[in-house]
């Protein structure tokens, strides 16, 4: 017998390409007058091109940066996880509410990794979610924890990189 519920999808791995897959599904599910939110962790500081195009889809779609950009480069992480746990308490929010049909949680495993959102909260909030809400996972080195009650996962493998030889970050390709 074949069934529909809400899956558990995560995008991870070291390669390019989890951040665009969501937003794929986001733009598909847009598409189909689907409800989507997206949580950034830790992107908020560049005016990136899926924000600039999120507003154009509303109110299907929303992308909120919270993320205060790549806390390897941090100066304060006080702030920085006072960031992630703010975005961690609105997706709580946003997953509860009954009003999308799916949320993305983009570089949610690096907050976790870092230690500023608890990973026994993000699993008991994924596995009492609304049974119908789909949840996107991106970010490398997702919790063996989260793959586990995961309906689908993919992993990204770099295999070649531009910046290997010193190119920059393409606007239009990664931001």
């Amino acid at each position: 017998m074949s069934t529909r519920k809400g899956l558990i999808i995560v995008n991870t791995g070291d390669g390019k390409g989890k951040t665009t897959a969501a937003l794929g599904v986001a733009l598909r599910a847009a598409g189909h007058d689907f409800k989507v939110t997206m949580i950034q962790f830790i992107k908020g500081r560049w005016k990136t091109g899926e924000v600039n195009v999120a507003s154009r889809l509303t109110p299907n779609f929303e992308i909120i940066p919270m993320g205060l950009g790549f806390t390897r480069l941090s100066k304060d992480l006080e702030r920085d996880k006072a960031a992630a746990q703010n975005a961690w308490k609105l997706a709580k929010e946003k997953i509860a509410s009954g009003q999308y049909n799916i949320v993305i949680l983009d570089e949610l495993p690096q907050a976790i990794a870092h230690g500023f959102v608890d990973l026994d909260d993000v699993l008991h909030t994924l596995r009492t979610k609304l049974q119908m809400l789909h949840i996107v996972v991106t970010g490398r080195n997702t919790p063996k924890e989260i793959i586990e009650i995961a309906d689908l996962v993919t992993e990204m493998r770099s295999i070649k990189h531009p910046y290997e030889n010193d190119v920059i970050a393409q606007r239009g390709i990664e931001f």
